[in-house]
């Protein structure tokens, strides 16, 4: 028996690695290895108040603050009844899109590119080839800078709060994120040039289940109430009530991260598990970038993630930019957050973080208190469906170098994005 160990896996965010054992030309067995310690803040935030809760929270995740605190502030919203205001969604969903904005762009361009490049790391890359490191710069740039304005920091925002916003941008604050995205859409033909000459990375083909957020307009982040599981035509519907119908964790040995499956079956999250479960989204600009890139849907092939990355980064941009002129044409109101009257009760909220899938679901006791709290993340959501691509990988591989089949597991869980960091937590259920 021979076994090939990736030991740390570089480019992502945690610690993790990889471990493939053969027996001859037979995978024995695949094992996606997260190192990181247990994560308690679920335990953390227990006897909290409901306003201190997304604060903590938000600190699971540099990169995806915005998810956390949004999801977050739902879920409470849910248990104590509160519907907060169109103008609250909006600015929320637009929060969203400048977070999947800096997200794809740091992933796609300093993490992903790389590898179909065979360069090391992005600084590597950009002795030679600057222009990709550049662009990807300026388009996280353009995220964090909306993540600022409305929600008053780049980082883990602070305006965001039970009931809606502390204070509204300002005319002028919107006049200039709308200046800004439309000097980032002049970078969105550059994206699609970029990705569609990278050279193809057929290393896995499988059937693959996917779960997205069905939004009740096909195009939000933020919105909705309801998961589809897709998988060879079929789809089923799960409630974010019954959110652990999908989750469905459960322990596994070499892991600190939990696996979920779906009717025991793994499934995927992320970027192309959205466009996936709602390829209506797929239209006008959008759709002839599909056929440059040839994205075919429903993929077989996870590398193709990054693909359907780069068609959300146009049209997020583009999405961003018709929240703000919306914003612009009605008027943005000077509203205060709704008042909080808290009660004893549960609240569950479901949202699409950039790399998929995030659960918050919170008990609260009649002083609005939390009892229960429990958090699922996309790359705990992903980590049973991340083994059976490389399984799949190492299967459909005729070349057994190690050198050869640990530069492609490595691309394909990079291409999944992962947060190992957000993917382990510990909880005791109610």
């Amino acid at each position: 028996m021979s076994t090939i160990t990736i030991q740390h896996l570089a480019r992502v965010e945690g610690h993790g690695g990889i471990t493939v054992e053969l027996e001859g030309d037979m995978v024995k067995d695949v094992h996606f290895d997260v190192f990181e310690g247990p994560r308690l803040l679920e335990s953390l935030i227990h006897g909290k108040r409901y306003h201190e809760v997304a604060p903590v929270l938000s600190r699971i995740c540099s990169i995806c603050s915005v998810a956390h605190t949004l999801t977050s502030l739902k879920a409470t919203e849910n248990a104590f009844g509160i519907q907060v205001s169109p103008q609250t969604e909006l600015l929320r969903e637009l929060m969203f899109r400048g977070e999947s904005i800096e997200s794809h762009a740091l992933h796609l361009f300093l993490l992903a590119v790389p590898d179909y490049l065979n360069y090391p790391s992005a600084i590597a890359m950009a002795a030679d080839k600057p222009a990709p490191v550049l662009l990807g710069l300026r388009l996280k740039k353009l995220g964090n800078r909306i993540q600022e304005t409305i929600g008053g920091r780049a980082v883990h925002p602070v305006n965001a709060v039970p009931g809606g916003f502390g204070k509204a941008p300002g005319f002028d604050q919107l006049i200039g994120l709308r200046s800004a995205l439309i000097e980032g859409m002049s970078d969105t033909d550059a994206v699609i040039d970029l990705i569609a000459t990278l050279p193809a990375a057929d290393y896995c083909h499988c059937d693959t289940l996917y779960a997205a957020l069905r939004s009740p307009n096909l195009d939000s982040y933020y919105a909705g109430d309801e998961v589809m599981v897709v998988s060879n035509g079929n789809r089923a519907i799960v409630p974010a009530a019954d959110y652990r119908s999908l989750t469905n964790e459960k322990a596994v040995p070499h892991s600190n991260a939990k696996h979920s499956t779906f009717r025991g079956s793994p499934f995927m999250v992320g970027s192309l598990a959205r466009l996936t479960v709602n390829p209506r989204r797929l239209t006008g600009r959008l759709a002839v970038a599909t056929k440059r890139l040839k994205l075919l849907l429903p993929a077989d092939n996870p590398m193709d993630n990054n693909k359907a990355q780069a068609l959300e980064l146009i049209n997020d941009i583009e999405r961003a930019l018709e929240i703000i002129e919306r914003l612009l044409r009605v008027g943005v109101k000077d509203e205060r957050a709704l008042p909080v009257h808290p009660r004893a009760g549960t609240g569950t909220a479901i949202t699409e973080a950039p790399r998929g899938l995030l659960i918050h679901s919170y008990q609260y006791d009649e002083e609005g208190r939390i009892v229960a709290a429990d958090v699922v993340t996309p790359t705990a959501l992903n980590a049973a469906s991340l083994e059976l691509h490389f399984r799949r990988a190492v299967e459909q591989c005729a070349d057994r170098e190690e050198a050869v089949l640990s530069k492609r597991l490595q691309m394909i869980a990079r291409a999944y994005d992962p947060c190992i960091s957000c993917s382990v937590h510990l909880v005791r259920r109610p």
